[in-house]
């Protein structure tokens, strides 16, 4: 096990879009372009962090959409030379306590069904197999794990 890598979480703004996109490039078949990252900037449902090594390089990054009460991830992406490092946990507990602190019921995102490193380390942080999709990816054609984590509140109620 590689050392933990130290990073900060902050809002991605435009000056991190290129560093994204190559990110997107890099980690995805179907990568969002530039245009496509820049206009979540705008989006008031949308949320999205970036993890910065200690020469201010993104690490890697992730987003959240927010309707009502639910939580939707898009993207978990890090460079392949941070992968193991600590850097996506980080990124998704930023995102587990914004759901708890905002009373969100649950957050849900896909996974490649071979993606075990991800699969394990969303189980790790109380996600649970909740269904598939068949065929979701490209570039190989795979299924897609649904992957969700609830949130019940101390008064019984899922807000």
């Amino acid at each position: 096990m590689e050392e933990k890598l130290h990073v900060r979480i902050l809002p991605m703004t435009a000056d991190h879009l290129d560093e994204v996109a190559e990110l997107e490039r890099i980690c995805f078949s179907m990568p969002w372009s530039r245009k496509m990252l820049a206009e979540e900037l705008d989006n008031a449902l949308s949320a999205f962090l970036v993890a910065l090594d200690d020469e201010g390089r993104v690490a890697g990054y992730a987003g959240l959409q927010v309707v009502l009460d639910e939580g939707y991830i898009t993207n978990v992406a890090v460079r392949p030379d941070c992968r193991r490092r600590g850097v996506a946990g980080k990124l998704l507990q930023v995102f587990l306590d914004f759901a708890q602190g905002n009373r969100l019921a649950f957050l849900t995102l896909e996974v490649r069904a071979s993606n075990y490193d991800a699969i394990a380390l969303y189980g790790s942080r109380g996600f649970r197999s909740v269904g598939r999709r068949k065929n979701y990816y490209e570039h190989p054609k795979e299924d897609a794990l649904i992957m969700t984590r609830e949130f019940t509140y101390g008064d019984g109620e899922r807000e």
